[in-house]
């Protein structure tokens, strides 16, 4: 590991610390996990974008998608486990 420096808001580190207290971690333990957390919803949100893009340019034939329109149905159960 490296060590480095970070500059931040007194709110922030003070939410931060917050935290740390309530999970019992340490500072450096909790950002790392953060950064991890970050930079896989950036891959995901740039997946999506990508993916989106493509739908546009060649939007999807319906009939290559009928078989699927049963998936997107939760039904009551997805309701009755909140």
């Amino acid at each position: 590991m490296k060590t480095i420096q970070m500059t931040l808001d007194e709110s922030l580190l003070q939410q931060v610390d917050q935290m740390v207290g309530e999970l019992q971690t340490t500072r450096s333990a909790f950002i790392r996990e953060a950064l991890v957390w970050a930079l896989q919803a950036y891959r995901i949100r740039r997946l999506e974008e990508q993916d989106e893009a493509g739908y546009t340019a060649i939007p999807a034939n319906p009939t290559e998608i009928v078989e699927w329109t049963t998936e997107q149905v939760w039904g009551d159960a997805w309701n009755e486990e909140k």
